[in-house]
């Protein structure tokens, strides 16, 4: 009887983790960018990403990580780590995937000190203005970003900072930026809707 209870327990225990498995990677998400590598991204400009302790990282230099694909309806999450003088955001429907910026692409701003505090962490740069300030420098954060036809929404660490509307791009690769500090990225995953 107790061999019974036990495998009965283990197997109860064993569909629970399963299950949790699933659904951390079901429900149509794909890790994008795991920490591991920088496999399945594309570098442009000369910023130092590297793989350190099971994040990508860059820490001088300024440019990029892209998608080779393009995405128009999708949700993205990422954890990031800065410092409080870090420069550095996730470009959405980029429509240049050489030539990246606030002007052919959506920039969500990961900026704490932005010089211009109107479009700073969690505002979309010159579409929409943060709803709350949020500083993310010396923690891990996490960004959530839906993109669904003209409709934006932004969270940091659960906080919506930004729901907007706006059409001028709508479709393009997704890009993360380093311009200054310290910046990491971890467990970025992507789902198309």
């Amino acid at each position: 009887m107790k061999r019974t209870a036990l495998l009965l327990a283990v197997s109860v225990l064993s569909l629970s983790v399963s299950g949790s498995v699933v659904g951390a990677q079901g429900g149509g998400w794909t890790t994008v960018l795991d920490g591991s590598s920088l496999k399945g991204w594309n570098i442009v400009g000369d910023a130092d990403w590297e793989v350190v302790d099971n994040v990508v990282q860059a820490t001088k230099g300024t440019g990029f990580l892209v998608t080779p694909a393009q995405y128009g309806d999708f949700q993205i999450t990422a954890d990031f780590w800065v410092t409080d003088d870090a420069n550095s955001g996730v470009f959405i429907r980029c429509s240049d995937p050489k030539t990246i910026n606030a002007m052919n692409a959506y920039e969500v701003n990961i900026f704490d000190k932005r010089p211009d505090q109107a479009y700073r962490t969690g505002a979309i740069v010159d579409v929409a203005k943060p709803l709350t300030i949020v500083n993310t420098g010396g923690k891990w954060n996490t960004i959530d970003i839906t993109a669904r036809g003209p409709r934006m929404t932004v969270l940091i660490n659960g906080q919506k900072m930004v729901d907007v509307q706006d059409n001028k791009h709508g479709r393009g690769p997704i890009a993360l930026q380093y311009g200054a500090g310290t910046v990491k990225f971890k467990n970025v995953r992507l789902k198309t809707l």
